[in-house]
């Protein structure tokens, strides 16, 4: 078991977080949908308004005072980042827009550059349609392949599929930390180590795994890393792409325009040093200096506590689940391989139904394929119910949630626990 050195207080994270005050015809909200996005803290919340209320400025190109407020409070941010993923040196962090424009930027500027025709390309059965599709695209454009290892039975991934794949052809393995549907999470140092001693490079998708539990990028030994602040208690529109500077340094720019430019001549532009040369135009910059708040705010908990928190209750809900009869849960059972996420089906109940039963109670859980259709084709299922937690999920609300499927279970004329 994970060893917390200080529980967090739960009932005092709640209090910062003002919609859980909400309630829904009458009930409370239950939220469980937090791998689709987490709820905001009033922190991040209070940034983006000051921003606007106080220092509103186009930033690196004024040298009025509210400009250089706002270049710093952004850039201040770059450096947090850094911190909190274990990079060394803040240039190799890069905003984008989510972690699908991150992924994709890897793949149109390092990919179009070092995959060619009879290449392969590694992925896992797991992966989300934003670590999916962009690399389909470029096999088609390049004429590489695309190679898939096998999962276990309980849904993780096995190590000596990837190892039997890897050959003089694989340029990239392009692999999430942690299933947005099966909660698995895969041991990325041990997945490193084996390609980068086949000449290969790792480019991890860490949009589930970042904001649930401590990440070092130098430990992990990848080469690139995507990820969302909108899934961390961080606004919407502000993705993450970390790679090593000597990789980032060797890719030509993703975007043209404003800002990723040193110099520009009629017919000819020298692009601009790192993390610029990858941020054409305007950014973000009220929700990337909001991020900073989610940064801090996560920091102060302590991302080993948020994991213990999530082992727990991953653990709970495991116990809870099992005694409801007509119940499907899919990946790992051990709390210690996975994610707080549950993805379960239930006998004779359509996903969709299922959600909008449990939603009258005020319940909030996610219903569908969530963007892995070829793993549920695998799964042979059309899609799954999933309830997913974070800091400011109770042991109560996995009840009031198991309470909610009891009675979708009496709705369809099923038995509800053994």
């Amino acid at each position: 078991m994970l060893v917390c050195p200080k529980m967090i207080d739960i009932e005092t994270i709640r209090e910062d977080f003002p919609i859980l005050k909400r309630e829904l015809d009458g009930k409370r909200l239950v939220y469980l949908d937090s791998a689709a996005t987490s709820q905001k803290p009033n922190v991040v919340i209070d940034a983006v308004s000051e921003y606007y209320r106080m220092y509103n400025a186009n930033i690196h190109r004024g040298i009025h005072t509210l400009s250089e407020q706002a270049t710093h409070a952004f850039e201040k941010v770059r450096v947090k980042i850094k911190n909190f993923i274990g990079a060394p040196d803040s240039r190799e962090v890069i905003f984008t827009k989510n972690t699908t424009e991150a992924i994709n930027l890897v793949a149109l500027t390092w990919g179009r550059k070092n995959i060619g025709e009879g290449d392969e390309i590694m992925l896992s059965p797991m992966e989300h349609h934003s670590n999916l599709v962009p690399w389909q695209m470029l096999a088609q454009e390049k004429k590489a392949k695309l190679v898939f290892p096998e999962l276990t039975a309980d849904g993780r991934l096995d190590l000596q599929s990837v190892e039997n794949l890897l050959g003089p052809k694989t340029k990239i393995i392009a692999i999430t930390q942690m299933s947005n549907v099966l909660g698995t999470i895969v041991p990325i140092a041990e997945i490193c180590k084996l390609a980068h001693a086949n000449g290969t490079i790792v480019l991890v998708d860490g949009a589930q795994s970042v904001p649930h539990m401590p990440t070092n990028v130098q430990e992990l030994a990848c080469d690139f890393l995507a990820f969302s602040m909108h899934k961390m208690c961080g606004p919407t529109g502000v993705g993450i792409l970390w790679g090593k500077s000597e990789l980032l340094e060797a890719m030509p720019p993703f975007m043209g325009g404003g800002d990723m430019i040193s110099a520009v001549w009629a017919d000819r532009f020298v692009p601009n040093q790192l993390p610029w040369k990858f941020e054409a135009g305007t950014p973000n910059i009220a929700d990337v200096i909001a991020s900073g708040a989610a940064i801090d705010y996560l920091s102060k908990l302590g991302m080993a506590n948020v994991r213990a928190h999530e082992i727990e209750l991953s653990a709970y809900a495991s116990k809870k689940f099992s005694e409801l009869q007509g119940v499907t849960l899919y990946g790992p059972r051990d709390p210690e391989l996975k994610g707080g996420v549950v993805s379960f089906n239930m006998d004779g109940i359509h996903p969709h139904d299922l959600g909008q039963i449990v939603n009258e109670d005020g319940v909030a859980i996610r219903v569908g394929h969530h963007c892995c259709q070829p793993l549920m084709r695998q799964m042979d299922v059309m899609g799954t119910a999933r309830a997913s937690f974070y800091v400011y999920t109770t042991t109560e609300e996995i009840d009031m949630l198991v309470d909610a499927l009891q009675k979708a279970q009496k709705v369809f004329g099923h038995v509800a626990v053994r």
